[in-house]
């Protein structure tokens, strides 16, 4: 197993994906493809793999399935990459998967916001420490909807949990970030977590976010890894080239419906002859019209 710092060290140093979750058309979850679809991801050599996650869609797993697709992407990964697991609803269960994570093999774990209430930062943390609690694994916070935290609260729970050695940011508030860097430097690992975090890969950079998340790496890893390259050396010019002619069509179909986030990347998939199935409700999956957008978008690039 690796340490909480040997996870975060690794996932730090390069492009990360998060592969989609495979299911049939009874949407029962099916492990061959899923393990020849990471197969094929780590073909392209991603710095670490979110499996079970957002785009993975966790909110649709019941436990069985979570660690089952946990293991599937571990046992196929053979420690090539880490595999952090996402995590969340209440503090309970956010346990009881973290444990789940560990023991079906994963190298850490995502912690994803708790299920629907709001809460105040004494709450939020005492969440977020019970999880880390649980679990020999490094954890990476995922900052977002309704678990933000600032930066007061998150240098405490530094001090308090040395496993808590990631943070992934999904708000897109300069100011807090800048803040959270300015406070915990290289205590943590920065990861973008933004839909399509391409368009915000560039100004996080010098915040100290040196990586990010891909949903794109699942359809078009070679695209992917050129972009975040050009990021990483700062070289503008092939940035902006990548933003005008992908990036922003691509998030201009995505933002067409609500949950097409998660739905436009099994698109993808689908349109580069690598289908994953559908997504699952209350997900719905892209019309043939927009497909077909999408699909002369990919065309040449795949």
């Amino acid at each position: 197993m690796m340490t909480p710092e040997e996870m975060a060290k690794k996932v730090g140093a390069g492009l990360l994906s998060f592969p989609v979750t495979h299911f049939n058309d009874q949407l029962d979850f099916e492990t061959k493809p899923y393990q020849e679809h990471i197969a094929w991801l780590l073909s392209h050599q991603p710095a670490g793999l979110f499996v079970a996650g957002g785009t993975g869609e966790f909110f649709s797993l019941t436990p069985t399935e979570f660690s089952a697709v946990v293991r599937a992407g571990v046992v196929q990964t053979a420690q090539q990459v880490p595999v952090i697991a996402g995590c969340g609803y209440g503090t309970a269960m956010a346990k009881e998967l973290a444990q789940a994570a560990e023991q079906a093999g994963a190298d850490g774990i995502l912690l994803l916001p708790p299920y629907l209430v709001g809460a105040e930062q004494s709450g939020l943390a005492a969440h977020v420490e019970a999880v880390c609690a649980s679990t020999k694994l490094g954890v990476i916070m995922y900052n977002r909807d309704n678990a933000v935290l600032d930066d007061v609260t998150l240098a405490g729970l530094c001090d308090r949990c040395p496993n808590l050695v990631g943070f992934k940011d999904g708000v897109g508030d300069i100011e807090r970030m800048t803040r959270i860097y300015a406070r915990m430097g290289d205590r943590l690992t920065y990861i973008g977590g933004l839909p399509t975090a391409e368009t915000f890969a560039l100004p996080y950079l010098e915040m100290g976010v040196t990586t990010y998340s891909s949903a794109i790496f699942n359809f078009l890893p070679k695209f992917a890894l050129q972009f975040y390259a050009a990021v990483r050396k700062r070289d503008h010019a092939t940035v902006f080239a990548g933003l005008r002619e992908f990036v922003l069509p691509y998030i201009q179909i995505r933002n067409r419906r609500k949950g097409y986030a998660v739905s436009i990347v099994k698109a993808g998939m689908k349109a580069i002859g690598r289908p994953a199935g559908p997504v699952r409700p209350p997900l719905t999956d892209l019309s043939e019209a927009e497909l077909e957008d999408l699909t002369k978008l990919i065309a040449g690039r795949s």
